[in-house]
């Protein structure tokens, strides 16, 4: 499965985002994620192919996750589902 990286001056923490091209909330939580400056990955699922779907729907499910986007991970351990910019905060130490 193939990522977007965005560039950010903030790289202390890795952040990957699962998400849905058309989804308001994915786009909002890139968008802290760009106006803070921190760098992530990023990838739509809508645009995967079957075979990626159901490897992240597995990553997601075997993280303990919901099957619900955005999908953000931190540091390959702390799952956020959905828009919360608390627990983005938290995570990211912002």
């Amino acid at each position: 499965m193939e990522t977007t990286k965005v560039s950010g001056s903030n790289r202390k923490h890795q952040v990957l985002i699962y998400a849905i091209s058309t989804c308001a909330w994915c786009r909002k939580t890139k968008k802290f994620l760009k106006d803070h400056d921190i760098e992530y990955e990023y990838v739509d699922i809508d645009m995967c192919s079957d075979e990626d779907k159901e490897k992240i729907r597995s990553d997601i499910l075997r993280r303990g996750g919901a099957l619900s986007y955005p999908t953000t991970i931190v540091d390959n351990k702390k799952l956020i589902t959905g828009y919360s910019e608390d627990e983005l905060k938290e995570a990211l130490g912002i």
